[in-house]
């Protein structure tokens, strides 16, 4: 059932309907008008897939769906679409992901806005189909954008945010959505659903300009540049990421001027943390049981609150710093591993102990690893990583040099 619903900011009108978050995409490659989308089957991506066909099917959606041989090949023709400026889509999970990853190398380093998504799940061997980020975070030092969905609602949002933010002449660059395999991918919610004409007022037309791959305007791709300037291309995108700070903040601006929400900040969201002493930081859907156990917390006599992060790259390095430096200690939650990594911490807990390095004034950082291949992330492991987090705040900095494995059977 669609319910019309007005915005506070306009008249446009939104309808709240009923999907998971791979349904959600799917509205947003219909609301985007795709023009080439490329699909393969794994799971948990491939639910998008079959939405996505079925908007075709059923005439509310016009576009040119491919289904590949494989990872690599989807990956391939979304590339080339896109450098001929086409608007394009395309996802994978897990080890499709990576049997995909020439071609993924290849998109962030020529510079295209491909838009994808990662359901994300752990790598074989062994396998599970559940959510570890790893998948992902694979290709953190790339190029590519990576921002983390926490509600089928914030799907549909950061996939039209990612083709703003990354089809921007100052970024293009692509992004890579993470979503959390089952507890996302396939969970339904109730998720506002804008208008066609609202999100054409946000989302301009794709332009490439003088990048087109074009006979009329011929120009080079892929060139090999050996020694003589492959330093000068690399500084090239380290630029391109710096900018998307910026083109992130406004994308985040006039959307919430549109829509109505977003929150306060495009790259953090805070639960309950005013008067807190202790904070858990992570991303994705952990925010949903942490949230639970921070009110259960709150009503024994703990100031505790969560601060989720939104974009994983560009790291928000001075958003992250200005809001933990106000604590007595982080736990920070990975979903993934880092295997050898400084004090054995996820990829998350080593980047946030980075980015407060300098700081005179910083929290005891706490590293945990919980939930690897789906395994519920439940109200006694969130009460064990609070008081391990909290007992930290007393004995230091030195406290933190150490990360903790969370309900592992012994």
């Amino acid at each position: 059932m669609a319910v019309a619903v007005k915005t506070k900011e306009t008249s446009e009108v939104q309808t709240e309907q009923l999907m998971t978050g791979c349904e959600a995409i799917a509205e947003a490659i219909r609301l985007a008008d795709v023009d080439v989308m490329a699909a393969f089957p794994i799971r948990p991506y491939d639910t998008v897939m079959q939405a996505a066909a079925k908007l075709i099917a059923n005439g509310k959606l016009d576009c040119e769906y491919i289904v590949a041989d494989g990872e690599h090949s989807q990956f391939e023709i979304v590339k080339h679409a896109c450098a001929v400026g086409s608007r394009v889509f395309v996802g994978s999970s897990g080890v499709g992901w990576f049997y995909a990853f020439e071609a993924i190398a290849v998109t962030a380093g020529l510079r295209l806005p491909v838009v994808a998504i990662c359901g994300n799940r752990a790598l074989d061997d062994p396998g599970a189909f559940g959510t570890e980020h790893n998948d992902s975070l694979a290709v953190r030092d790339l190029g590519w954008l990576l921002p983390w969905a926490e509600t089928a609602q914030e799907c549909l949002d950061l996939a039209l945010m990612a083709w703003r933010v990354g089809e921007d002449a100052r970024v293009s660059l692509p992004v890579a959505i993470g979503l959390d395999g089952g507890f996302l991918t396939h969970s339904q919610q109730l998720v506002s659903v804008p208008t066609r004409a609202a999100t054409d007022a946000f989302l301009p037309k794709f332009d490439l300009g003088d990048r087109l791959l074009h006979p009329d305007n011929p120009i080079t791709i892929a060139p090999q540049v050996d020694q003589d300037w492959l330093m000068e291309i690399r500084r090239q995108n380290d630029a391109a990421m710096r900018r998307a700070i910026d083109v992130i903040t406004e994308a985040h601006a006039d959307f919430k001027k549109l829509f109505g929400r977003g929150g306060d900040s495009p790259f953090l969201d805070e639960y309950m943390t005013d008067d807190a002493d202790v904070v858990f930081f992570g991303q994705g859907t952990l925010a949903l049981p942490m949230k639970v156990a921070i009110r259960r917390l709150r009503a024994e006599g703990h100031k505790v609150g969560l601060v989720r992060l939104k974009w994983f790259r560009p790291f928000p390095t001075d958003e992250v710093v200005k809001s933990l430096s106000r604590f007595k200690a982080v736990g920070v939650v990975d979903r993934d591993y880092s295997f050898g990594s400084p004090h054995y911490g996820g990829v998350l807990y080593n980047e946030v102990r980075s980015a407060l390095y300098s700081r005179e004034q910083r929290p005891t950082i706490v590293g945990f690893v919980a939930g690897l291949g789906g395994r519920e992330i439940d109200q006694s492991m969130a009460r064990e990583i609070y008081e391990k987090t909290a007992a930290a705040a007393t004995g230091g900095l030195s406290a933190g040099d150490q990360c903790h494995w969370i309900g592992v059977r012994e």
